[in-house]
């Protein structure tokens, strides 16, 4: 290649933030070209939304300016929204142009899975972005309002998450959290609050170690959580929720954190996706093509089991490390290495100051938990940005 290589990263979660700042690190001037397409001027935290989406904490906490975590020298910030990806030309057409790349990493995110069920995708709000939790904020502070406005309409104070993975347990501890504090601004009764956890599976936090998973669930009950396990929410409508026992649950407030799917985008592009993720090779690439790496929650990483992993943020700076190492190996000519998940442990949290997990083969609980998950937060903000960054948003 006799012009220097083109690098084009699509989207700065997880996965490509950390790609751009490894590869500004790794690569020598001038050694290859690297642009970073956004949608936002800003990286969101996506584990820390579930607290300003409750309340319980700013929006701002929750986002960084990408420009203060990269090199302009080095990298080429691009704020635009991807509107289709072209393999066969190496193109991405963007909504104000084209970029032609020899290199793409697709770090795009993923999309609300709604399985299907009739009415989520109109009536349901989902914890996917800054904007989504600051609406989600206002609508359940804007429920308390219209109660003293129509006594009758208790549905105005009945809240219900579907979903009881990482993402709908976190984000019910920090709305039990935050509902006294309502009730007694807007004057409200707590006994007419009513929080409803539905989960489909025949536990919460599948997966998760059960002993763990009970204590969770205690703590959340004790907050005035009421569980629904191993039942299906069968319909959203404007009112509430039906469950697939026919229950109906009237309901103005219905949060949807029941899954995520990749990107569609990537099934319009001609590659081979299973519910819009790719399965990627162990170079991280999409198979057959060598110049394509997929990342974060559009990939589909296998375990020696046979089962895919989930889509975590530390899996995904995991890929970012190994993406960037393999993207300079490639640019030199040299050996390309293997993805290989070291699950460093888990924290969920519980709401305020409590949290369950489990680092190495240690089951942690409680405050000890608590104090984990915020030293996870910290570790990440100064891989991204060091101490300033840390200094800046990180609190105890």
């Amino acid at each position: 290649m006799s012009r220097i290589p083109r690098i084009v990263i699509l989207g700065a979660g997880y996965g490509g933030i950390v790609t751009a700042i490894r590869l500004q690190k790794e690569l020598n001037y001038n050694e290859a070209d690297v642009t970073l397409v956004n949608k936002h001027d800003y990286h969101y935290i996506t584990t820390h939304l579930h607290m300003p989406a409750a309340g319980t904490d700013n929006p701002e906490n929750a986002r960084v300016n990408i420009l203060k975590l990269i090199d302009e020298f080095k990298i080429d910030f691009v704020k635009s929204t991807v509107v289709q990806i072209r393999p066969q030309e190496k193109k991405v057409i963007l909504e104000e142009g084209t970029l032609s790349y020899d290199y793409l990493v697709i770090g795009l995110g993923g999309e609300p899975e709604t399985f299907g069920i009739p009415g989520l995708k109109e009536y349901a709000m989902n914890i996917r972005s800054i904007n989504s939790v600051r609406f989600i904020r206002e609508h359940v502070e804007y429920q308390f309002a219209k109660f003293k406005r129509e006594p009758s309409r208790t549905d105005y104070l009945t809240f219900v998450v579907g979903g009881a993975g990482f993402t709908g347990i976190e984000f019910v501890g920090e709305l039990a959290d935050r509902i006294p504090e309502l009730c007694k601004e807007f004057d409200v009764d707590p006994s007419l609050v009513k929080i409803y956890n539905i989960e489909a599976a025949p536990t919460a936090l599948p997966g998760f170690d059960p002993e763990l998973v009970e204590y969770a669930m205690n703590v959340l009950k004790n907050k005035g959580v009421t569980f629904k396990i191993a039942t299906a929410i069968k319909e959203c409508t404007p009112d509430g929720v039906v469950l697939a026992t026919g229950e109906e649950i009237k309901s103005a407030t219905v949060i949807w954190t029941g899954g995520i799917r990749g990107n569609h985008m990537l099934e319009e592009a001609g590659f081979e996706t299973m519910r819009g993720r790719i399965k990627v090779d162990d170079t991280l690439h999409a198979p057959g093509h060598d110049n394509v790496y997929v990342l974060g929650d559009c990939s589909i990483v296998m375990s020696p089991e046979g089962r895919p992993y989930p889509p975590t943020a530390q899996i995904s700076m995991q890929q970012a490390d190994v993406c960037a190492h393999n993207l300079v190996a490639q640019i030199r000519g040299s050996e390309l290495k293997k993805f290989e998940y070291k699950p460093k442990g888990t924290v969920a949290s519980l709401g305020r100051g409590e949290a369950i997990g489990i680092v190495g083969s240690k089951k942690i609980k409680g405050g000890t938990a608590a104090v984990m998950k915020k030293l996870i937060d910290l570790r990440y903000l100064y891989i991204i940005g060091g101490i300033p960054l840390v200094l800046k948003k990180g609190r105890f």
